[in-house]
């Protein structure tokens, strides 16, 4: 890791911590304007004029600013996707850091919580995005910050795969309340209240979200034993 690229990424990261407290003013406003400082109330996403949509585009416009920060940083397309991620990650986890110095929510990483709202609302114990938001700062870690061994492309693909996969199955679980209300219409969709979080098949995703960071863990370390092994007779001629 050169000194430039940790610069890069201290500022990803204060970029991102700074975005979080303003994720988390604006989210507190809000919820003390409807009364939801926990969510995981009877009636949770009550409508108060016209905040609904308002809210939709900012949920979309964090987004925006996150993927830009990540574009702006990178040298080429995988620090840029590894700087994103890196900020989405952060910024997630100090949000909910966040939210307990305002207003002292969450009180346990087990509180349920409205993680996203588009297409429909995503609930999740609070512990579900921080662990996810993990290994996504470290991935972007290893991806923007270390030299990576060309790979074939046969074994990326199985790798993304798998990650997809469990992309999928992770918005699934995060949605599957709201899923199975979808055809009811919007006001059934609102006043979901989940009673049980699929922890198995969650585990199951979280395990396919993992292996792009095993994979460049182990790239990682095997470049590094590589350099080592070569280095080693080189200092000992020189001792000599």
């Amino acid at each position: 890791m050169c000194n430039s690229e940790w610069k890069r990424w201290l500022t990803v990261v204060t970029y991102a911590i700074g975005m979080a407290w303003v994720e988390s003013a604006v989210v507190y406003y809000l919820r003390t304007m409807v009364d939801r400082i926990d969510p995981y109330r009877v009636n949770p996403l009550p409508l108060i004029g016209g905040l609904g949509p308002v809210e939709l585009a900012r949920e979309f416009a964090t987004l925006v600013m996150l993927f830009t920060v990540g574009a702006l940083a990178g040298r080429n397309w995988r620090a840029r996707l590894g700087y994103m991620v890196v900020a989405f990650g952060v910024w997630d986890i100090f949000y909910y850091l966040f939210l307990k110095v305002m207003c002292d929510w969450p009180n346990s990483l087990l509180d349920w919580d409205i993680l996203f709202l588009l297409p429909l609302p995503w609930w999740g114990p609070v512990l579900a995005p921080v662990s996810i938001a993990l290994l996504m700062i470290l991935w972007g870690t290893l991806a923007s910050q270390f030299e990576r061994t060309p790979a074939h492309w046969l074994s990326n693909c199985r790798v993304w795969v798998l990650n997809s996969i469990g992309v999928a199955l992770a918005v699934y679980v995060f949605m599957s309340d709201t899923i199975r209300v979808a055809d009811q219409g919007m006001d059934v969709i609102r006043k979901v209240l989940p009673s049980w979080f699929n922890w198995p098949l969650f585990g199951v995703a979280h395990a396919l979200m993992a292996v792009p960071v095993i994979q460049l863990c182990r790239e990682c370390w095997l470049r590094r034993r590589a350099e080592l092994e070569i280095n080693t007779p080189t200092r000992m001629m020189d001792s000599l």
